[in-house]
């Protein structure tokens, strides 16, 4: 075994600053680029904060990737400043509803963000009712702010609309006094309108606006305002633009783009290089898209990976470009579970798991009609590419 000298390296030849190519990582404002248009259209929707006035609710769509939280985060600590210069005490809390997803989780999370030593209000992880968490965040918000954002990043991972009913009405309900509330949802999902409460959409739905894919041009400019994560000169010119033009191209995300940049150097660095060379964007380009899905199925059940296996084979198996009939995964599937040695579920339990999976946006359903005869039916298709997919998955299973 090599001497422990040898295990670690001492000196980084590579990067200089790899947080700036983290996802959590909050640019400055100098860093945000291509979204200025929406800076501008959110920051004026939420302006009325500054004079201690409520705060228009707002509806953010777009895919992922598209700056949608990075901006709303933005704008928000930007109304914290200048609305102190103006003797206004604002705040913001952030919920990420894919993590809390039900009312309870939520609100416990909006009043722990929230609290101060000096309100002496206790708020526990857990042990008292939905409706006791409501009384004091109330409390929270009349003792310390005028005007509080609450950002409901992934809103559509909510279990229902309680908290959105809570939140944009409590004012109007005489829940609070004095603090005025501002609603921040944030959704992938175009269609998490459609499914709203009514009274909820009449409340919250002030203002709409959608996040546009960033395009080649965007992505580097987001990257190039990165790349003194990187040394000074290790940086092959022809990196970033190749980086640009494949996420351009396929997705127009910058989480991805900037995932592929960092896999980038992280391949120089194992081998070696001195310098992050284009030819390593391929690499980088896979290793990106596979460790995302991962994240994506990681803690998934058994019989959710078996179910996305059949529609992966199908795909793998087919060249055709359209979906597959919930009946003929179905089949596939219990060929799956007769190779694990395991019970295949019932039809209608397979549903809800590509249901999932489609919530997930990892499939795409469709409904179709086959006329007299044939009636109507689903067809899924796989949105992620099948060998990744499938490398993942034996990856999984092997574990």
């Amino acid at each position: 075994m090599a001497d422990g000298d040898d295990l670690f390296i001492r000196e980084d030849a590579i990067f200089a600053n790899k947080e700036l190519l983290e996802i959590n990582h909050l640019p400055e404002k100098g860093r945000i680029v291509g979204r200025d248009e929406e800076i501008s259209n959110l920051a004026n929707a939420v302006n009325p904060a500054i004079f201690n006035q409520s705060p228009s609710n707002v509806l953010i769509f777009g895919k992922t990737g598209t700056g949608k939280s990075l901006c709303a985060k933005h704008v928000s600590k930007r109304l914290i400043q200048t609305a102190s210069e103006e003797d206004v005490d604002a705040t913001f809390a952030y919920v990420d509803c894919a993590q809390d997803s039900t009312e309870t989780q939520a609100v416990q999370t909006i009043a722990s963000e929230l609290n101060r030593e000096a309100t002496s209000i206790n708020i526990p992880d857990k042990g008292i009712s939905t409706s006791n968490y409501y009384k004091r965040l109330w409390d929270i918000l009349d003792s310390l702010y005028d005007v509080t954002l609450i950002i409901l990043d992934e809103i559509d991972k909510l279990n229902d609309d309680d908290i959105l009913m809570q939140l944009s009405r409590a004012g109007e309900a005489g829940k609070i006094e004095s603090c005025k509330i501002g609603v921040i949802g944030i959704s992938n999902k175009i269609k998490y309108k459609e499914r709203m409460d009514e009274r909820v959409k009449s409340s919250l739905c002030e203002r709409e606006f959608v996040f546009p894919p960033y395009n080649a041009n965007q992505l580097k400019a987001i990257m190039r305002a990165r790349d003194d994560s990187f040394k000074d000169g290790v940086l092959d010119d022809g990196v970033i633009p190749r980086v640009a033009a494949l996420a351009a191209r396929e997705h127009g995300d910058a989480r991805k783009a900037i995932d592929m940049l960092r896999y980038a150097g992280e391949i120089a660095q194992s081998k070696n290089a001195k310098t992050v060379k284009e030819e390593f964007v391929t690499e980088a380009r896979k290793r990106a898209e596979t460790d995302r899905f991962r994240e994506l199925i990681r803690g998934s059940t058994p019989h959710s990976r078996y179910v996305l296996q059949a529609l992966t084979v199908l795909s793998l198996d087919s060249q055709s470009k359209t979906g597959f009939r919930t009946t003929r995964i179905f089949d596939t599937y219990k060929q799956i579970c007769r190779q694990e040695s395991s019970d295949p579920l019932s039809l209608r339990r397979v549903r809800d798991l590509l249901k999932e999976h489609a919530f997930l946006d990892v499939i795409e359903q469709s409904r179709h009609s086959g006329g007299s005869a044939e009636g109507s039916y689903t067809e899924h298709q796989l949105l992620e590419n099948p060998d990744v997919v499938m490398e993942v998955l034996q990856d999984t299973i092997e574990q």
